[in-house]
């Protein structure tokens, strides 16, 4: 299930963020200080571009949803989006894989059902096959590399796109 994050997620969407396995496979990869994530969310919660959701699964609060440059208005409206899972939880209670494919199917559902995007959009980096092989799972394309330097290190990212034509459905 995704909920709205509130201002009772903002210690356990940090935590979850730091957490080394989400840092290794992020655009960026430095820790979030307290400072930092209050001053995101203080920007983040009234942008009428964004939407961050909380993945439950069983009850039990385990990832972060985040659609962000949204552009809803227009005849074909468009977002980006990525997630973090808490991964020291679900690697505990062995719900990793399942969970991720919950919280992938119900992140693309939430984007064509809820806010009625046309194209779901967003980034994986080159050397994170796992993740990329998920998304191809999706039926997410890959559209052409790109270099950056981010945190003092040089990295290859992969934008992606899915259409709604051809999201998988249910």
């Amino acid at each position: 299930m995704l909920r709205p994050a509130t201002d009772d997620d903002l210690d356990a969407m940090r935590q979850w963020r730091n957490q080394p396995p989400n840092r290794e496979v992020s655009i960026t990869s430095h820790e979030i200080t307290p400072a930092e994530h209050a001053a995101w969310w203080s920007r983040t919660r009234t942008d009428p571009t964004r939407r961050v959701l909380i993945y439950e699964r069983d009850g039990v609060p385990a990832g972060v949803v985040n659609f962000f440059d949204l552009a809803l208005d227009g005849p074909a409206p468009v977002g980006s989006w990525g997630f973090f899972l808490d991964a020291a939880g679900l690697d505990e209670r062995r719900e990793t894989l399942p969970a991720w494919l919950e919280v992938m199917r119900e992140a693309v559902d939430h984007a064509f059902d809820e806010l009625r995007l046309a194209e779901l959009r967003g980034e994986v980096l080159a050397g994170n096959e796992v993740v990329r092989q998920m998304n191809r799972r999706f039926r997410f394309a890959e559209g052409q590399p790109e270099v950056r330097e981010v945190d003092g290190r040089s990295i290859t990212v992969i934008p992606i796109s899915l259409a709604r034509a051809n999201r998988r459905r249910r």
